[in-house]
Order: C-alpha cells, then structure tokens, then sequence
C-alpha cells in the first residue's frame, strides 16, 4: 500500500472537503493504535471474553467422505457473539470512536450481521448508534432489523437508488459530512476511501491468524486452497491476509453469481469480467457499470453480497493473479446449503455458502492428501425466509406472503423508519 492509500491503480481518497478533518483524525489514530500495544491486548481481551474467540477450524467429515477428495476444513466464524465475522471490525473501530472522543457511531448494512455487530457494541460501550440499510434489505433481513432495533440502535431504511448495500453507503456518508465532530462512521467491509480498507483489514486478519495456526496444528501442513466469498471483502482478506506469502496456497474468492453472467442479475465484479476501473463512495476500485459510467443494480440471494464494487485490495491482488475469483450462482448456493446442512448439520449464512459452492465445484481438482479450508463467515438463522423460498417450499412461501403483507401494512402508518 502507498502512503495514499492505493494498491496499484485502485484505492486512494475522493472525498469531500468538509470530511478531510474526520479523515485526517482516523488516519492519525489507526496510525497510533498499530504501534500501542495497551490497545492490541485490550482488543484481543474484549475478542476473547466479549466475542468468544478463537473460533474453532472444524473437520467436515462427511463431506469430506461425500467428495472422496481433499480434507475439508471449517473456519467457524459463525460461532461469533453476534453470528458472523463482522464483530471483529465493528469490535476494534468502536474501540477507535471511544479513543477518539466520538459519543456516536453510523453504520451500513447489507444482510444485517454489520448492523448488528455496531449495535452490540454501541450498547457495550455506552455509544449512540445509527445504522442505515436499504429498504429492500430491511425487507428481507427483517430478523437482524429486529435485534439491532433492540440493542438501541436506530435502523433507517434507505429508499433512493435499488434501496440496497451501495445506497446504504451513501447515506452513512452524508450523516458523516454533516455529525463527525462527534460521529464515527464504521464501515464494515474493506472498501470506501483510505484507511477504511486497511483498517477493516487490520481488524478482520484475526480470522486468518487464527486459521493458519490451527491448520499447521491439525494437518501439520498449509492447506492446497482456501475459499471465501466475497461481497466488499472483509471477511474474504481477513482469512487471506495471513496466507498472503505462502505461494503455494491458493486464494479463491467466491462472488454472488445471481443468475449466471447477465448485467442486472448477479453481482460478480470480477469472476464474469464485467466490472470496470471506476471512482465511487470514495475510492477507486472495479465497480459494475452502465456503459455511462453509472453504477448498475446488482442481484443476489444473499443481501450481503448484493454489492456493486469490491475492494481495492482484491481487485489489486486479483490483477496480481495472488486470488482467483470464481462466482457461484443462486441454484448454486442454495443446493450447497442442504448439502452442508444434512451432511454437518451447520447452517451457514448465504453469503458464507458461496464459498461452499465455489470449493464444492472443484473438490475434483484437488487430491486426498490435500487440505482446504472454507471461511463460514456468518450463520444462516438471518436468512430463513429466503432459503425457504429458494427450496420452494410452499408451506413457508405462503407463511412469507403473509409477512410481507403484514411488514407493508406496518410500514405504511410509520415515520419512515424501521
């Protein structure tokens, strides 16, 4: 990384003027917190006595059987206080906002795993919270909207734009313009304007660490390949980073496949070629475009995924061929997810099935004496409404009709806010 932010062509710092001060701030104290090591074992403390860490790598036995192939290897992220990889991040910048004076906190979500983990953790440390997700995504992770609800936290629907993550993004950054005096905005994927990626990056490589330590401990040997999908990309370079000098692990990124390779309906920036080098939300990165340059609607299963752009660090390493991108559709993902269900009786949230997906594909191309290890980002209890309706499961469909009916009516005498 450059003093500026950027990796290669990709990264940097296009922002308004008026944020330049909370951007000079956080960069000054991401700076101080690497070098404090009072903070570093405060961190780990609240990691491993608030958050429950470390996560255990767990051996997928009968899928390991089922496949015939290499040994299958779990990092369970899932077993998370809060249920996801994302309490990591919200867990130390929450940790920044207090060390920086700040009495509030914004955030945005896609699935809602972020928007609880700030939520918890602005109730943990005495912090006002604020997170904003589309209202498409409220719609569809109403569970999550739910929780964070009662941790306090105000949730704002966002209706502009296709009222998911990237529009959520946007309005996280004009409440920041207008309240960093006394606000912190954290970001929750590794992406947005320098330090954001770093940080969440420096924040999200306990996964990683964890993970390799565990896996010379178990197989006395570096696994064949590591997968992890990937929506901005946090939880995909938390597990990577610690694996980066290892030549002889590959790095797969899994993307949200949607639908197959149509512009519209899947939201793989780089695994279907169709994301172009462009400037939004603050840095520059590839982002799926119209041929105006305007950012265009993306489709995905899982809300978290459902993004336009990835990080400037994969789309780096991606161009340095370090990871390879694959995408798995939603037929995909959602025949993955019975197959680890009945075979490990786990339930991985969508976004962490992608991964699945994308190892399951290619279990052939790896041998018995081989390892691989799949990041279970999150848990799926968040998405029960939709994996019933990805299995078409009438009883549950009707059930959902019913929710929705009664979420409109609801929505429709309220103020405008979950």
């Amino acid at each position: 990384m450059s003093a500026n932010g950027y990796y290669g062509p990709y990264g940097g710092m296009f922002i308004p003027e008026i944020l330049f001060p909370a951007f000079d701030e956080l960069k000054a104290t991401f700076a101080d917190i690497q070098q404090d090591q009072i903070f570093w074992q405060d961190y780990q403390g609240y990691l491993a006595t608030f958050s429950g860490r470390p996560t255990p790598l767990t051996y997928a036995e009968r899928l390991t059987a089922y496949f015939g192939g290499p040994r299958v290897y779990m990092k369970r992220e899932d077993l998370n206080h809060s249920g996801a990889h994302k309490l990591n991040n919200a867990l130390g910048q929450a940790m920044l906002a207090k060390r920086m004076n700040k009495t509030r906190i914004i955030a945005e979500t896609g699935a809602g795993q972020h928007g609880v983990a700030t939520a918890l953790v602005a109730a943990k440390f005495g912090l006002n919270a604020t997170v904003y997700m589309g209202s498409e995504d409220v719609e569809r992770q109403y569970a999550n909207v739910f929780w964070m609800k009662r941790f306090g936290a105000e949730v704002v629907p966002v209706e502009t734009g296709s009222r998911t993550l990237k529009d959520a993004i946007n309005a996280a950054l004009r409440d920041w313009a207008a309240s960093f005096e006394t606000t912190h905005y954290v970001l929750g994927t590794a992406s947005g304007p320098h330090p954001f990626p770093a940080l969440v990056t420096f924040f999200q490589a306990i996964i990683g660490n964890e993970t390799r330590e565990q896996i010379l401990r178990l197989e006395g040997k570096l696994p064949k390949r590591v997968y992890a999908c990937v929506g901005g990309g946090s939880n995909a370079l938390g597990i990577f980073k610690a694996f980066m000098p290892d030549e002889d692990v590959e790095l797969v990124g899994v993307e949200a496949g949607g639908e197959g390779p149509m512009v519209g309906k899947h939201a793989a920036r780089i695994a279907y070629g169709q994301g172009k080098i462009g400037i939004a939300q603050g840095y520059k990165s590839l982002f799926l475009q119209d041929e105006d340059g305007q950012m265009v609607e993306t489709y995905s299963l899982a809300a978290g995924l459902d993004y336009t752009g990835v990080s400037p660090l994969l789309a780096h390493l991606s161009e340095r061929k370090r990871v390879r991108f694959e995408a798995a559709t939603n037929e995909e993902v959602v025949n993955a997810l019975q197959l680890v269900m009945t075979k490990e009786g786990i339930v991985p949230a969508l976004e962490s099935t992608h991964a699945f997906a994308g190892a399951f594909r290619e279990m052939k191309q790896c041998s018995e004496g081989d390892s691989i290890i799949i990041n279970i980002s999150g848990r799926g209890d968040k998405d029960i409404f939709n994996i019933a309706e990805g299995v078409r499961d009438e009883e549950w469909k009707a059930f959902i009709q019913r929710k929705h009916t009664q979420y409109q009516q609801s929505r429709s005498g309220d103020s405008g806010k979950a």
